[in-house]
């Protein structure tokens, strides 16, 4: 229903990528927890980080669809590959692509487009995760520029040497005795800006995470993003778009999961025969692949409904919810076929099994997203 050549293409471009380039340097990256510059570079020249931005600024102006099964086909491989793509392209291009000025797109929209450069979203803070409004990040107006103070923690694509900066929200403010929150651009380089990688993680070890202090950062008055007093709508619409991301990640690790498992278990033999034939373990395969078809079609409808300009936000909520659940479950699944093996780190399922933990936290907990669905089928007035 959804699917037309275009689509076909772009899986058939993003998997022969994947499979030719990404697989045989994953295990290495992970282990080392190293960014590679020259992955990101040659998706760029590839056309990925393009994919929805419009012509005009460099991109293929291409639907939600075919940059979710780009992301799809990268976490099938590598999810470290996967986030930097995904958090670039929502994360980064989208609040610049649907809140800026045409001269802030002119900015910054062409490099950013062709991975030469990276973007990043200040959001999550040390005493703000799930409530978005305890931002603390303060930027006050002294003359034509914005002074900004605090702190940001876990932010992806932000540390990197291609880094070109973030946006960030700050509170500018009381309304009628409540945060004024607001976003502002702000560039790598910027004197009182100060990037610091985040090392010691269990998944998405070859990603770039970051935390991001600004002290006394002095930015152009002409760096906000949309209006004043916008913030947290700009941050919570852009994150609408960003669960679709988070939905095919954990879509392409349960598909490559699965293969794994199913692999494993049609060469992995035991009392003379296959262990795919065992009972248990065939219905465990069906189960696992069940799962994954019903993702499919969930987060498929979410992307669609975005490209048509259809309200897509329960649905992109019940996406990331699902298939960060599904993720868990089919990696568990293709570990426990494995067996021991599958604890090792020689075997792909181990950093697999690793990878998707972060599913259910990044961009909103499963638990938030509960809280969202909640909301939409009317259990609150």
């Amino acid at each position: 229903m959804y699917l037309t050549e275009e689509h076909d293409m772009i899986r058939k471009t993003v998997r022969d990528f994947a499979e030719r380039e990404v697989k045989p340097v994953a295990q290495e990256l992970d282990e080392k927890a190293e960014f590679s510059i020259p992955l990101t570079k040659r998706m760029g020249e590839l056309g990925f980080f393009g994919l929805q931005t419009p012509a005009e600024y460099g991109g293929l102006h291409m639907d939600t669809l075919a940059y979710v099964i780009a992301v799809e086909e990268l976490a099938r491989i590598d999810s470290s590959q996967a986030a930097t793509l995904a958090a670039h392209i929502s994360l980064g291009i989208t609040p610049i692509m649907n809140y800026g000025t045409e001269e802030q797109k002119r900015k910054y929209l062409p490099m950013l487009s062709t991975g030469d450069a990276l973007w990043a979203f200040g959001l999550t803070e040390p005493d703000a995760g799930s409530d978005s409004r305890g931002t603390k990040t303060t930027a006050r107006l002294e003359g034509d520029e914005w002074v900004i103070n605090g702190a940001k923690i876990f932010i992806t694509n932000g540390a990197s040497s291609i880094n070109m900066g973030a946006t960030v929200q700050v509170v500018t403010g009381e309304v009628n005795g409540q945060k004024e929150f607001s976003t502002i651009l702000v560039d790598a380089g910027t004197p009182g800006f100060k990037r610091v990688p985040m090392h010691g993680k269990m998944m998405w070890r070859a990603s770039d995470t970051a935390q991001l202090f600004f002290d006394d950062c002095r930015v152009p008055a002409s760096n906000l993003l949309g209006k004043r007093g916008e913030g947290s709508k700009i941050m919570l619409n852009t994150l609408d778009g960003g669960r679709l991301s988070i939905g095919a990640m954990g879509l392409g690790l349960a598909q490559g999961a699965f293969e794994l498992g199913l692999a494993y278990a049609k060469t992995r033999r035991q009392f003379g025969k296959p262990i795919a034939q065992f009972q248990a373990n065939a219905f465990k395969l069906a189960d696992m692949a069940l799962k994954i078809e019903l993702a499919r079609n969930l987060l498929y409808k979410g992307a669609w409904l975005k490209s048509n300009k259809k309200p897509y936000a329960k649905e992109s909520a019940m996406a990331k919810l699902y298939c960060s659940e599904i993720a868990r479950e089919v990696a568990d699944e293709a570990v426990q076929l494995h067996g021991g093996y599958g604890l090792m780190k020689d075997y792909d399922i181990e950093r697999f099994y690793r990878d998707q933990r972060l599913l259910q936290i990044g961009e909103g907990t499963s638990e938030i997203q509960r809280m969202v669905i909640s909301r939409y089928i009317g259990c609150f007035d």
